[in-house]
This record gives C-alpha cells, structure tokens and sequence, in this order.
C-alpha cells in the first residue's frame, strides 16, 4: 500500500512538472504587438503581408478592395469596407515557425486615437510605420508619447521604399533627433523609388533581392552574401556602393545593438522595406520576433504581477458590439496578463465582486472566431459580454488584485445626439449605451436630468459618422447631430465640492460625464486660460482619472 501511495505522489509529481513545463514553453512563444501610424502610412497594408508571410491568408487584399478582390481582413466593419480605412479596433491570432503572434490591429485615422491608446494598453511592443517619403507625421508622435508613457519598446518600419522618398540618413535623423530614440539599422536599403532593388542584412551580411509578385502573393525572395559575384548581375554597382558608404558611416557613428536598450524603449530598431510589393516584410518579421520581448509583468494597486504567476488574471481593454450583425452580440476583448486561462473557469470580477463562468472564450482573427480551450499571458480572447463588463475590467483566480484602469482623454468636438421619433428611444437608448460602453464615443449629459439627449464628445469627426452609422444600421434609429461651439473639455480635481466652492464661472459650459463627475466645455484654449488665471487654485484635468467600483450612467 505504501509503495501504491509512493507511485502515485510520484506520478503527480511528474505530471505538475510537465504541466508546469508546458505554461512556461507556452508563454515563451508568445509575442504580442500593436501598429501605430499616421494614416496613409500603409498600416493595413502591412498587417496583411505579415499574416500572408505568417500562413494566417493566402491572398492578401490592396487596401481599398475593387472587383472580386479580398476585403483586408482586419478591415470587418461596412464602413470600414466602404471608405477603405480603419476604424476600429481587431486582434489577429497566428501561429508562426515556433510563435504564437498576437497582432492588434489598431485604427490609423486620428479621428479613432482614443481606440488605440486603450489597445496599445493590452500591447507588449509596437511597430512604428513611417512613410518614407513623408518622415515623421503627426499622428505618429501622438501614438510614440502614448508608448513612451508605457515603455513600450518600439520597432520601426520604414514603408514604400519602392515610392520616391526621403534619404535614409535623414529619416534615421529625424526619429532621433524629435523623439529623442537611438535608432539602429537592422537592415538597410539599396536604392529606391524605382530603383530600389532590396535590402542588406547588418547582422549576417547578407543581401536580400526580391522580384515583383502579382498583386497580393508573396515575393520571391532571393539572399546573396556581400561577396557573391552574382550580385553585380542583379544590382546596379553604383546604388551597392552607396548603401555599403552609408553603413560605413552608421558603423563609426550611429548606436550599438543593445537588447536591454531596446526593452526599455530607448532604442529602435530600423527596418526599410515596402509592403505593397513585399520588399523587406519577411526579414522584418523574423528579425521583429528574435528581438521583441515576450508577456511583462503588468501594474496592479499592489505592484507589478509577474506573467509567471500560476493563477490567471486579465483586463478588459476593448469592447465591441454588433461584430456579428446576425447574432447582435457583445464581445468584450480580454488581455490575459497571468497564469493559464481555461474554458469554463470560474473568475472574480474586482469591480463587481461577483464570480462569472467563462464558458464560450473565443480566439480572435478579425471578425472570425473560434472557441479556445485555452490561453497563456500575452493572448487575447473574447468572451460574450452580457452587460457585466467595462473598460478596464480585471478578471482574477485566487488573491484579490486589480489592474490599473485606462483613462479617458480629452475630446475636441461635440454634439447633440437627437432622436427625432420618440417611438424608436427604446432602441436609441440601447444603441447610445451599448457604443458608450464599447468606447466608440464618450458620452455626456447635461446637468438637468429633465433632457434626454445626450452628448456625443470625440476626438474627430468620423466618430460621430460612425455612432449615426452604427446606431441606424445596427440598431434602427435614425438620428440627427446638432454640433456644439466648443473645442475643449477639461475635468475638476476634486469634483463638485471643488466647483461648488469656486462659485459662478463664465465662457464654459458645466456638463458631466458617464461618472456623474463635472466636466468643463470651453470654445477654445483661450477661455480655458482665462478661467485658470480667475482661479488659480481650480486644478483641472485633460485626462479623466480611472474609476473603479462605480457603474457608470446609463441613457
């Protein structure tokens, strides 16, 4: 009997270390990244042609689809199929050589910045994308600082090099000299515009020479070392010359190589390619994924949680509604942070304090999705979201903790959302709440409780099209959008106490938000500087702070 007992404590032993082998194989492989850019930079673009090099597709689509062409497929919303951009938010899961790739596709119009910030917080590296022509965009810059708040290290690729563009040199100047980023150049271009005829490898010497594909299919590519004769039959000697001058010079003057620099987000790492025709993508994506880092720790009100902590753990990042129309569902995008998720676990929401089976996880690429048994730090799943989930959510097994939360930043516009047929405010009270909680918009009410239409407060314009799109072809209400006179909201340090004490203000108008807190609308900056010099001791803010524990406002 005791040797019985002996056998089977040994067996247990062995099966928890196999299993304990496994998670720590599993979030070993798992690299996760978000794209930033200007819009135009070719973002979409290049999210294709890493899942066509990944094995995800086998065609990829041009941006705006024409004729029997692909849909890119991160691009799911109809809108976003009509106009060609996106605007929302995707996460596409693929496997590739011995890597489990998370890509958070992320909106480049900045009329949707406030939907990438909150993703670039479920991201562990980014993918700068600059146009080379183009340099340095404003957009860009907005998205590095959100980054940078993170230390989120950041890898640059330099699209369109088969287009005219800017020296190499100079654009490798410029990131350093405004961002204030070391840059190194994991590989450099020979030629460009049209004479760009590939890329030279710094690490291994090797020279890759890539031919036009048809529109869509992957690239012949072709690698040469420096030394081998034939690449003078393929490679104009002047242009070889010239890229071999200009590594000479990053080589006495440009930074080092420093892994623990790039982790930090001091260093990037410079890539040159283009994605349209395919020049650059493969050698990007295996050099990104030997250099990127895997799942970190994340902060909690007690400190940074190692992703190596056995219980599971994860925050809700995203919410969307309607991604499929047929079904009218609600999914809530779920960033694991710890420990081994599991279909049908049993987890404690700190909001709410209540414990909620996760019984239909899905893993996610774009708008299909597949039941998953299981996930590791570093993945994302979505699971159904009755209503009991908002941005920022923790979900947890075992010792209560709770993520920090993702703020609301201050919009610019702002307008009256009406609903012209009283019969259909049930469905218009549905669709404004659903859309506030999914982050599309953020939402304010005037202080008399009396008035029902709510305010629509955004970023940019196409936000607003797309709560009128959505709300009608989603929900059925037509609407009408009547814009406000202000440019400039600004929430009070300390709430109604403080404004109360303030007494009458002028040139603002005091609305509050989802949270029941006060928030000041100013026409312009101008009026918002006036307000502080009358009370210097008026703090306001341009970024709300977290809330937790409180539900929000409904319609």
């Amino acid at each position: 009997m005791g040797n019985d007992s002996l056998k089977k404590s040994s067996q247990n032993a062995s099966e928890n270390e196999d299993s304990n082998q496994l998670f720590l194989n599993s979030v070993a492989r798992r690299r996760n990244f978000a794209i930033i850019s200007h819009p135009d930079a070719g973002k979409t673009t290049l999210t294709e042609k890493l899942l066509l090099y990944g094995g995800a597709i086998q065609q990829a689509g041009a941006v705006k689809a024409r004729g029997e062409q692909r849909k890119v497929t991160s691009d799911w919303m109809e809108l976003e199929k009509q106009r060609g951009i996106s605007i929302t938010s995707t996460v596409l899961q693929f496997d590739y050589q011995d890597f489990t790739i998370n890509l958070l596709d992320t909106p480049g119009h900045q009329d949707f910045s406030e939907d990438t910030y909150r993703t670039l917080a479920a991201a562990d590296n980014a993918v700068m994308l600059e146009d080379a022509a183009k340099g340095l965009e404003p957009q860009t810059r907005k998205l590095f600082e959100v980054c940078r708040m993170r230390n989120i290290p950041i890898f640059t690729f330099i699209n369109k090099m088969d287009r005219p563009g800017q020296e190499p040199l100079s654009l490798l100047d410029e990131i350093e000299a405004e961002l204030g980023l070391m840059t190194w150049a994991v590989n450099w271009p020979i030629g460009s515009g049209e004479y760009f005829r590939g890329v030279i490898d710094r690490r291994t010497k090797e020279v890759s020479i890539f031919t036009k594909a048809d529109r869509g299919k992957e690239a012949a590519e072709k690698c040469f070392l420096l030394n081998d004769p034939r690449l003078k039959e393929l490679v104009e000697n002047e242009l070889l010359e010239k890229a071999l001058e200009e590594l000479e010079l990053l080589d006495e003057a440009g930074s080092g190589m420093d892994q623990d620099l790039i982790h930090a987000g001091e260093l990037t790492p410079v890539f040159f390619g283009s994605a349209m025709t395919n020049f650059g993508v493969s050698p990007f994506l295996n050099a990104f994924l030997e250099m990127a880092q895997g799942p970190v720790g994340r902060l909690t009100e007690k400190g940074t949680v190692d992703p190596l902590e056995p219980n599971f753990s994860g925050f809700v990042f995203k919410l969307q509604a309607n991604m499929d129309p047929r079904h009218r569902d609600r999914v809530a995008f779920i960033r694991v942070c710890t420990g081994r998720f599991e279909k049908d676990m049993i987890v404690s929401h700190a909001r709410t304090g209540k414990t909620i089976r996760l019984s239909r996880p899905q893993k996610l690429f774009g708008k299909d999705r597949a039941v998953v048994d299981d996930a590791y730090p570093g993945d994302i799943i979505g699971l159904n979201n009755p209503g009991m989930f908002a941005i920022g959510d923790t979900l947890y097994t075992g010792n209560r903790l709770e993520y920090e939360g993702i703020p609301c930043f201050s919009p610019e516009i702002f307008s009256w959302l009406r609903n012209p047929n009283p019969s259909a405010f049930k469905n218009f009270r549905k669709g404004v709440n659903e859309l506030r909680e999914e982050g599309a918009v953020q939402i304010l009410y005037d202080r008399d409780q009396a008035k029902r239409d709510p305010i629509l407060a955004a970023v940019g314009q196409l936000q607003l099209e797309v709560v009128q799109h959505r709300l009608e072809n989603e929900y059925g209400v037509q609407t009408i959008l009547e814009p406000m006179s202000f440019q400039v909201a600004r929430w009070v340090d300390g709430g109604w106490p403080v404004l109360e004490q303030v007494g009458r203000i002028f040139n603002c108008k005091i609305v509050q938000d989802a949270w029941l807190r006060p928030v000041l609308l100013f026409k312009n900056e101008w009026n918002l500087n006036q307000l502080l010099e009358d009370h210097p001791k008026l703090h306001l803010s341009a970024v709300a702070p977290v809330v937790s524990g409180v539900e929000p406002l409904s319609l």
